[in-house]
């Protein structure tokens, strides 16, 4: 077995290793994937949306808020962030509309989302505060189906489940495709306490341990992702709701959506580094015995596989040119029936298995989103967002560890 062959073998088990991780994890509990704690006491909650520039959807995310079947949101807090549009408009005129909403402006642009949410903060109290963007829209049970996981006093945040309200064009289906099997990893995460980010698009945090751990950190590109590991650092556990749902719109141009993922990953890559001295020990828990190492391991997967996918491209590729060079030049047949090997490998074997257990796990977290997937997300789609979507990953992450090193970490719109 030569040296190539021997390390693809092992990057196949790890691959299958992660597979038959979620799936060992999913069987046990799999009844519980759509359960949620009932509300045995009303927490007094203050919701807060940030706001640059979206005078499209502002008011119809705020009409969300008010008719949330949650009784006891003593407050929303609309923040605007110094928006050059209508958007500032708009968000008075629904404050005059309701007396819970609390209209408030930055001094100034904050120029990222963690300013305008630490800045509404301000104005917030009660036991609960919950954050959603102005282009997102919580179902109407949402945030009921949250509160009750905060009877257990080890909770510091509960996350919802994201999913694609815009979904006609084809990057948007298959984006649809990816927060539903995101969303499937992360309520399975949260069985081994190992949830990584608690989304954007609908959070709610415990107010005593949000303050403990200052809030959003201004200089990360993803304020989602470090203020759970600060959470979890702190000593507290995330939770999901898989019941929590929360639509939010996603990109659909490559443009943006490629801004958006390099900002991701770039967050990610500056938590990871903060906390780096956490890898591998007890001293934060979860943290450093399991999300940081399971974070570490995906991305240096993804990246090892591009590799070797490369290596392998490019070798054969060489040496197809070779033999074709020196076939032309000697007039020997380039290839002959006897040349032809048709027993299948222990490679092929692993690969094929690799795309099975994807499938079924693809095929699992489309049928827990319930959003009638067998109509909406088509086989076409679901094999782009495998074998093409997914090869995009560690071309980003790779440019996102460049601009990393190079300071290039300015805020980048989504």
């Amino acid at each position: 077995m030569d040296l190539l062959t021997a390390v693809y073998l092992i990057y196949s088990f790890i691959s299958l290793y992660f597979l038959f991780f979620f799936i060992m994890i999913f069987l046990p509990h799999r009844r519980e994937m759509l359960a949620a704690p009932r509300i045995t006491k009303k927490y007094s909650l203050s919701m807060i949306i940030s706001c640059y520039n979206e005078q499209d959807s502002i008011g119809d995310v705020i009409e969300s808020l008010v008719k949330s079947s949650y009784d006891n949101i003593n407050k929303i807090i609309v923040v605007d962030d110094c928006s050059t549009d209508n958007s500032w408009k708009i968000i008075k005129q629904y404050a005059k509309k309701y007396p819970n909403i609390l209209a408030v402006k930055t001094p100034k642009n904050t120029g990222n989302a963690a300013g305008a949410k630490n800045y509404g903060a301000r104005f917030a109290d009660g036991e609960l505060i919950g954050f959603t963007d102005a282009d997102s829209y919580p179902e109407k049970e949402a945030i009921s189906k949250m509160i009750g996981h905060f009877d257990d006093k080890k909770v510091g945040a509960v996350t919802s489940m994201v999913l694609v309200k815009n979904k006609n064009k084809f990057l948007e289906k298959v984006q649809a495709i990816e927060y539903k099997m995101i969303a499937f990893n992360r309520k399975l995460l949260g069985f081994v306490e190992g949830i990584y980010v608690t989304p954007g698009p609908l959070a709610v945090y415990r107010k005593s341990a949000f303050d403990k751990v200052g809030g959003f950190d201004g200089k990360n590109l993803t304020e989602d992702i470090e203020i759970t590991w600060h959470i979890v650092a702190a000593g507290y556990i995330v939770k999901m709701s898989s019941l929590a749902r929360v639509y939010t719109i996603a990109p659909n141009k490559v443009k943006v959506w490629f801004k958006q993922r390099i900002r991701w990953n770039i967050g990610g890559i500056q938590t990871i580094y903060k906390y780096r001295s956490f890898f591998g020990t007890r001293k934060a828990g979860m943290l450093g015995l399991f999300i940081l190492p399971f974070f570490i391991f995906n991305w240096l997967l993804g990246l090892f596989g591009i590799g070797v996918l490369v290596y392998r491209v490019s070798r054969t590729l060489f040496l197809k040119y070779l033999a074709t060079t020196y076939s032309i030049q000697s007039q020997v047949a380039v290839i002959s029936f006897n040349d032809i090997n048709i027993t299948p490998s222990i490679l092929v074997f692993f690969g094929i298995a690799t795309i099975i257990m994807n499938l079924f796990l693809i095929g699992i977290s489309l049928r827990y989103a319930r959003e009638k997937t067998l109509k909406s997300d088509r086989l076409l789609n679901i094999l782009f967002y495998m074998l093409f979507y997914l090869l995009a990953y560690p071309i980003i992450l790779i440019i996102s560890v460049f601009r990393f090193l190079t300071g290039k970490t300015s805020w980048m719109t989504k």
